[in-house]
């Protein structure tokens, strides 16, 4: 991956959000007094619900439980910490409950989203975080998440760009995810806390309007702003994000450089390939003990890349990476369990749901090498990084971050994609594609594509429409990539530029929206001399071009053969209008920071009367279409299934790894598990994501296909649907299959067993459904 006013919700909206919770949960008796700090005014907390974030208390002197306690509100609140309780503070502390104290949690399947798989921790608290539908409850009015990334390095120390906490749009968004946290040499979470000065918990900004610390919490730096903002702006979520391109094998250092140890690679898996149980247990007790600390709501795993793709992930881990590849899968899969069952067990201790997400890749290429994810079924949802989906690492000229295939893509064509009848003309770099490959393993809701608020471009383009398809190429390449790699933008084309190991400027026209504004106006702004720039870089004209088709937006500077990915409100608007049409669970936004807003006040280098800086337009236009969107779609399968489930496993597994794994062909193993014996013929029945081609390839299995054609314009159906004639099974019998596919999949999902012309969920999908018998 690299302030406004809080509106109260209308008179009785608090009783009735009071209600929905009540009804979704059950109250159970639960000694806290024995694991949370106590006094000696104990009083009785018998039936007195648990303080809620979400509810609005409106009533002065409404009593609830939270951290061992009772608390009374002295006015209308929401969202505010009841251990915050002082004078001057909402909550008025009565004392510590006494031992016969009750908690409202929720029963261990009400409320937990369809698919998230449950860690084995009893009464976790799913309702206090979802609606009894498995809908996560937002903030702001928002019917789709809208997370924002927040970066780390833009403290403008530099003399650059500053953006603060107090520069969140708050009011627009439901999560704020803070990058990076690492993991340490110690197998530690990590922000360099203990260095003095570190931007996290000691960095200050005297005199910028917003920044002022808050003396009530014990550190400083960005997570004292994001404390308090978060307190200001009623339920909006925060989140850690660990790891990143630059810290997956190693870390930053406080220096600023960079330290090879540490990372996501040494904490999953030994050196010998096998799981570093170990580690991920002391990695995960520090997550929890991490985020009870600096009060956020969960983390954010950013793992680039647990993949056996060679050249996969940041060149410097290659190494590092490579020599673990055979335990990459089985690490990251453990990681992700081991976390989950650490965050729930805290959840029912704290009262407090924590959430675990994770960045994942939209790569046809990488996903090859993942094993179909089985590790999402761990975590509350995805944010996909669809963007990045073209780039000067290579010299194929388009947008980054395209809606749609328009059945043109250069480098799908150089690779016989389009011509290659195996794959039925489905092109995968685009942000459908890769929404639908999730969609085979995730319910909708569950699913946040990835929306880039910076460019990416090349320079010296030839061919293609006014540079879209076009080629730019070079054969000196930056370490990572083969000739031929891009030939990337530079100069005043690339304004966030990335420092390559030697510390020169990498040319890969990454510039923030906001200046990519400024070139299409063609404004030289007054920020270019902080970059070493004047008004004379600014040359030639750059029109702004939108295709429909693809609902993708650049820039096009035909003097200087500059062609410029970008994103502005007509392809944003796209995006969010198809996100809210198909039920999908939201949109994801790296990097805040780059969004922009209109200043007439500002005075550009050339003469004129304003500019464009860094604000929040896209990010309102977000919300703006989100809070009039309906419900997000909660169901993983289309169609009603069976109400009765048996115990039959379906797994896909034996993947050969990187280059040797295509075609894709695992082993689909069937295991009986239900205590009887299937008879022959009896028909298994499941479905896998239309991102693939329909021609799935096994003896004795047929396929429905549910998308036909080449998807220009977008995939048209979720699965295909596969059936097989099983042979007979005796109880604790399997049977593998050997299949072959061409595009990586997620699933089997929405499994069934026909026995007797009755069909049968499975408990693998169900765990709550009632057991059916045949």
């Amino acid at each position: 991956m690299d302030s406004a006013n809080r509106t109260p919700p209308a008179p009785g909206a608090g009783d009735r959000a009071h209600r929905r919770l009540a009804s979704a949960v059950f109250v159970a008796g639960i000694l806290l007094a024995a694991l949370l700090p106590g006094s000696a005014n104990a009083v009785s907390c018998a039936g007195i619900a648990a303080w809620d974030p979400a509810t609005v208390y409106a009533t002065p002197g409404f009593s609830v439980t939270w951290a061992g306690h009772l608390y009374q509100n002295k006015w209308w609140t929401q969202g505010e910490d009841p251990t915050r309780s002082g004078q001057w503070d909402v909550w008025a502390d009565q004392g510590a409950c006494d031992g016969a104290m009750t908690v409202t949690i929720s029963p261990d399947n009400a409320c937990r989203p369809e698919g998230m798989a449950a860690s084995g921790v009893s009464g976790v608290p799913y309702c206090l975080a979802y609606e009894a539908s498995g809908r996560e409850k937002l903030a702001n009015g928002l019917q789709r998440r809208t997370v924002g990334y927040f970066t780390s390095w833009r403290t403008g120390a530099d003399g650059r760009q500053r953006y603060l906490p107090s520069d969140i749009p708050w009011a627009h968004l439901s999560h704020v995810n803070y990058a990076f946290a690492h993991v340490g040499p110690d197998n530690r979470i990590s922000v360099n806390e203990t260095a003095a000065g570190n931007v996290a918990t000691d960095m200050e900004w005297p005199g910028v309007a917003g920044a002022e610390m808050d003396p009530a919490l014990p550190y400083k730096g960005h997570f004292n702003l994001l404390g308090k903002f978060k307190r200001l702006h009623a339920g909006v979520k925060t989140l850690v994000s660990v790891g990143g391109w630059a810290e997956t094998g190693g870390y930053i250092g406080v220096d600023g450089a960079r330290v090879a140890s540490g990372g996501f690679y040494g904490v999953t898996v030994n050196a010998d390939g096998t799981v570093n149980a170990a580690g991920i247990a002391t990695f995960a007790d520090s997550v929890v003990a991490f985020l009870r600390k600096y009060g956020f709501d969960g983390v954010d795993i950013d793992y680039e890349y647990p993949t056996t793709m060679p050249g996969a992930g940041n060149p410097l881990d290659a190494a590092f990476s490579s020599a673990r590849a055979a335990g990459l899968q089985a690490g990251y899969r453990e990681l992700m369990r081991v976390l989950r069952a650490r965050l729930d067990a805290a959840a029912v201790q704290d009262g407090k749901y924590y959430l675990l997400t994770a960045a994942v890749p939209a790569s046809s290429y990488l996903l090859r090498g993942m094993e179909a994810y089985p590790a999402l079924r761990h975590l509350d949802f995805v944010n996909v990084m669809s963007y990045d989906l073209h780039g000067a690492w290579n010299e194929f000229v388009g947008p980054q971050a395209p809606l749609f295939d328009d059945g043109r893509d250069a480098e799908l064509l150089n690779a016989y994609v389009y011509q290659d009848a195996q794959y039925r003309g489905i092109g995968s770099l685009n942000v459908d594609w890769a929404y639908h490959y999730y969609r085979g393993a995730m319910p909708p809701t569950r699913i946040n594509i990835g929306l880039p608020y910076y460019t990416r471009g090349w320079r010296d383009v030839v061919g293609g429409d006014r540079g879209l398809w076009g080629i730019a190429r070079s054969f000196v390449c930056p370490p990572g990539t083969t000739a031929p790699c891009g030939l990337g933008a530079a100069g005043i084309d690339n304004l966030w530029s990335s420092p390559d190991a030697e510390g020169r400027a990498e040319d890969a026209g990454g510039n923030p929206l906001w200046h990519a504004k400024n070139l299409a106006g063609s404004i030289a702004g007054d920020y270019l001399p902080r970059y070493q720039l004047s008004a004379s870089d600014l040359m030639g004209r750059y029109d702004r071009h939108f295709d429909p088709t693809l609902a993708a937006t650049w820039l096009w500077n035909a003097p200087k053969r500059v062609f410029l990915t970008t994103e502005d409100e007509e392809s944003v608007r796209a995006k969010a209008d198809w996100v809210a049409r198909k039920g999908i669970g939201g949109v994801m936004i790296w990097e805040l920071a780059g969004d922009y807003d209109w200043d007439a006040t500002r005075t550009p280098l050339a003469g004129g009367a304003g500019q464009f800086v860094p604000g929040s337009t896209l990010t309102r236009l977000l919300a703006d279409v989100f809070r009039s969107a309906v419900p997000t779609t909660t169901r993983l399968a289309v169609d009603p299934m069976p109400v009765e489930a048996v115990d039959l496993g379906v797994e896909l597994g034996g993947f050969a790894l990187g280059e040797d794994n295509y075609p894709i062909a695992p082993l689909l193993t069937i295991v009986n598990r239900t205590g009887r014996t299937i008879p022959k013929g009896a028909l298994l029945r499941f479905q896998y994501p239309t991102s693939a081609p329909d021609n799935w390839l096994a003896t004795g299995m047929k396929v429905v296909s549910g998308h036909t054609g080449s998807n220009v314009g977008g995939l048209k159906g979720d699965y295909h649907t596969v059936e097989y004639a099983l042979p007979r099974l005796a109880p604790g019998a399997s049977r593998s299959v050997r299949v072959a596919y061409r595009l990586p999949v997620t699933g089997p999902a929405n499994i069934q067993l026909l026995v007797n012309g009755k069909a049968f969920a499975t408990k693998q999908e169900y765990p709550g459904a009632p057991t059916g018998t045949f």
